[in-house]
């Protein structure tokens, strides 16, 4: 059997690295051609109502939501078709489980699984599901995207409430533009809106 073997994907940026416009590339790419996909997101992100991808830009589409009892390998292997690729939007927030779910649907039902999301909170922690995406990933990419404060690539994450920066608290932290900057690790320590000058 000569079939081309599928593989587990994970894309990880920081935010504002488009990973969301990519996932909806993907998608569009593959729908193009008649081969049918298994959109998904977290459930926990409700910014636009579960089991909605949205991207900055505006772009936005339905998904089906991954909870933390979601069985995801049953929910695909029940499936009436075999989708070409299954894509994940924000996987930081999934679960070993998850990600292990998602290494058997590649190995066992030999489909491609592409998985987007950030590497680390802005504690600078690993994500559970980043963490083992980065261990089981087959291919691993990152996403670029530029430091809020200056010309460097950003790495990390900054989360900020009233204009300060916050450096501890809860993982979880729903939020875009109005909470979180893209930064380099120079700026992620010494943030410019602290005005303390560089």
């Amino acid at each position: 059997m000569n079939e081309e073997m599928a593989q587990l994907f994970f894309k990880y940026g920081a935010m504002n690295s488009g990973k969301t416009i990519e996932i909806l590339k993907v998608a569009h790419n593959y729908e193009e051609q008649n081969k049918p996909v298994v959109l998904m997101t977290s459930g926990i992100d409700t910014r636009e109502g579960v089991g909605i991808v949205s991207s900055r830009i505006g772009l936005k589409r339905k998904a089906m939501p991954i909870f933390e009892e979601t069985d995801v390998f049953d929910v695909i292997f029940k499936m009436e078709y075999k989708p070409y690729c299954v894509l994940i939007d924000e996987a930081q927030f999934l679960k070993k489980k998850h990600v292990l779910a998602f290494t058997k649907i590649v190995d066992e039902l030999n489909i491609p699984v592409m998985a987007f999301g950030l590497k680390n909170d802005f504690r600078n922690e690993l994500f559970e599901g980043s963490k083992y995406l980065l261990l089981y990933a087959d291919k691993i990419e990152e996403m670029k995207t530029i430091c809020w404060f200056c010309h460097k690539k950003a790495i990390m994450n900054l989360h900020y409430v009233d204009g300060k920066p916050v450096y501890k608290g809860n993982q979880v932290q729903i939020g875009g533009n109005e909470a979180y900057y893209p930064v380099c690790r120079k700026h992620y320590f010494k943030p410019l809106m602290i005005k303390e000058g560089e």
